[in-house]
């Protein structure tokens, strides 16, 4: 499974861009790939989703892990695919889509294309009350650039979710990490340790 492919950004299109990587040139889609315009012949960083299926091999490409796991989460609902996740995606900010979610807001999700209002009762059935922790965690996000943020945090706080700690549980000590500078290895530990104590 992919997690994250960094290259050069050579080509774009309305259908997705393409990122070159030890010679080999990866067609990524996403969400919408005119805003990578100014990284047009620059190294790029873009976390990967690959969707397979019998008659499907695709790539697809987000900025940040968590417009990853929303797309993701998004699949999950009953008449979302990958084609209307993405528009959802591509129409407005993840937090902006969780809010709407939370607050049963149906008028706003029936806007997305392919949207209507059964589905948007669905989204709503399958999602509220899922996403609240993944929102504290996407306002964090948002204040760490992947590209210039604190790498050695942002892979800490991925080892604290494979070691099966909640997304609630990490962000109750984001604020206290983020005060210190620190290695992966040692936010990992001083995590731990604020662990042992709450």
């Amino acid at each position: 499974m992919f997690d994250y492919i960094r290259g050069l950004l050579t080509y774009l299109s309305g259908n997705g861009i393409v990122l070159e990587q030890g010679g080999i040139g990866y067609r990524i889609v996403c969400a919408n790939p005119f805003s990578y315009q100014p990284l047009m012949n620059r190294e790029t960083t873009l976390y990967l989703y690959q969707y397979l299926r019998e008659d499907a091999n695709v790539l697809y490409g987000f900025k940040t892990r968590e417009e990853r796991e929303l797309f993701v989460r998004l699949l999950t609902v009953s008449g979302i695919g990958p084609k209307s996740a993405l528009a959802i995606l591509a129409t407005d900010q993840p937090e902006r889509i969780i809010q709407a979610i939370e607050a049963e807001d149906d008028r706003y999700l029936t806007r997305f294309p392919g949207v209507g209002k059964k589905t948007a009762g669905q989204i709503v059935l399958d999602l509220k009350g899922k996403l609240k922790d993944f929102a504290v965690q996407e306002e964090k996000a948002g204040e760490e650039p992947s590209e210039n943020g604190n790498h050695a945090l942002t892979e800490a706080l991925d080892a604290l979710k494979t070691l099966g700690y909640s997304d609630k549980e990490i962000s109750r000590m984001i604020p206290t990490l983020k005060k210190q500078d620190l290695s992966a290895e040692n936010y990992l530990k001083e995590a731990l340790r604020l662990m042992m104590k709450a």
